[in-house]
């Protein structure tokens, strides 16, 4: 069954605990510490000819790969950033471009998978978080997507992803049931791990009142699988792209990454040869 098609309706309220703000805070720090992209409108320099111009544009664009319903992609061009926004399920680019026509902002919204994307010029800088690059199950989708990126990065552009680590499937939400009773939407999120895999399962119930005001609820299914990696794979996979390693952090922490870490950020750069 294809995710992220019924649940895009509810997928905002039941994810309104995520941190997106902070997330953003985060990103854009680390853009400005280890990237090449800025804001819109930051002084440039002189007047650049029209090729220079062309250039700034590209190295200024930020692709949020994964990018779901678009809450991260428009808080990122809130702080100026230019956005493209991917994403392979078109009920989730729906909620993003509805999101779009409410704010006014120019973002661009293409429905792609990740592992054959396919852009109309480089950009500077390409994020993907939220787990987006657990749901690549075999490390040959997880190499072609980070190929892929490299081919699009502009010179000494980076790269900035997160996964879910085997540590978190094993210990934490493996073989766990999660289940939460909302006045509009409620839900049960029931984990099944194949250890031999590294791959989790959820299978997901969902109940959604039909009308505002109503007792009645209509029930959807999905099943998603994600795959746990540990950071010396990330760290193999990283390299075979022909990618540099910057900088890895404990998600949580912002520090090293440790043994019992749930979530990894790691920032990888696009090397002049």
């Amino acid at each position: 069954m294809e995710a992220y098609c019924e649940f895009a309706r509810v997928y905002d309220e039941l994810m309104d605990d995520v941190p997106y703000e902070r997330w953003a805070d985060f990103l854009g720090e680390m853009i400005e510490e280890y990237g090449i992209s800025r804001p819109i409108g930051r002084a440039q320099g002189s007047m650049p000819s029209k090729e220079q111009e062309i250039l700034e544009t590209e190295k200024n664009l930020v692709l949020d790969l994964g990018c779901g319903t678009g809450t991260l992609t428009e808080l990122l061009w809130r702080k100026g950033y230019d956005m493209i926004g991917i994403d392979n399920s078109e009920d989730m680019l729906n909620a993003a471009m509805e999101k779009r026509e409410s704010s006014g902002s120019d973002i661009l919204y293409l429905c792609q998978d990740m592992r054959e994307l396919d852009l109309y010029s480089t950009v500077g800088t390409v994020i993907s978080v939220c787990d987006s690059v657990n749901y690549l199950l075999q490390d040959k989708d997880v190499e072609e997507t980070f190929r892929r990126v490299k081919n699009y990065l502009y010179p000494e552009g980076i790269f900035i992803f997160d996964f879910n680590t085997v540590y978190k499937y094993e210990t934490v939400i493996g073989d766990a049931t999660i289940a939460e009773n909302r006045e509009d939407c409620s839900f049960i999120w029931e984990n099944y791990y194949h250890g031999k895999e590294h791959i989790n399962e959820y299978d997901l119930t969902v109940f959604v009142k039909e009308e505002e005001g109503g007792e009645t609820f209509r029930r959807f299914y999905e099943t998603h699988y994600q795959r746990g990696y540990t950071l010396k794979e990330m760290e193999r996979l990283v390299a075979k792209a022909g990618l540099t390693l910057v900088k890895t952090l404990d998600a949580d922490t912002r520090r090293e990454v440790r043994d019992e870490s749930e979530r990894v950020y790691v920032i990888a750069r696009k090397c002049e040869r």
